[in-house]
């Protein structure tokens, strides 16, 4: 996924306010939200500067599931006993928009499910290496479609200012 994660973080930020209106304000809410659904991917820093791309950057442990799921668990269980507390619900929002980026990241991207008990990629589509730079063969894949639609679909609710 390369052009999606953002808006998905607004579609499901939008989706959390409808159901949590008077938790958090609407601005903080969507910030925390898409910033969590692109977390994951701040290992890119890592990955280029300092693993010189060595390893691929969905082994680190920003993209192991156990992780952003241990954080939706455990804010999930905060927020039952503190319902009104804002800063357990912005960290449960930031956790489900890490959860967000792994499903996505599923689609066509390896994603190592079982990390750090099974060293082995799961991915619902395969995309070939047909193409220079390898980014390309990502956009060129039917799977971009996807991404496409995700952003038209935020763009539609931002422009209807509702879900």
């Amino acid at each position: 996924m390369f052009i999606a994660h953002l808006p998905s973080g607004y579609i499901l930020s939008k989706y959390i306010l409808k159901q949590f209106k008077s938790v958090a304000t609407t601005p903080l809410v969507l910030i925390v939200g898409a910033i969590g659904a692109i977390a994951p991917d701040f290992d890119m820093a890592y990955f280029y500067l300092i693993d010189h791309q060595q390893t691929h950057h969905h082994k680190y442990i920003s993209h192991w599931p156990i992780l952003w799921f241990s954080l939706v668990f455990a804010f999930s269980l905060g927020f039952c006993f503190a319902k009104q507390s804002k800063l357990v619900f912005l960290a449960l929002v930031f956790s489900l928009g890490g959860v967000l980026h792994i499903v996505l990241d599923s689609f066509v991207g390896d994603i190592w499910w079982f990390s750090p008990f099974i060293d082995k990629p799961y991915a619902l589509f395969y995309v070939p290496a047909r193409f220079q730079p390898w980014w390309l063969n990502f956009i060129i894949h039917w799977s971009f479609i996807m991404e496409l639609i995700i952003c038209a679909w935020a763009w539609l609710i931002y422009r209807n200012g509702s879900n």
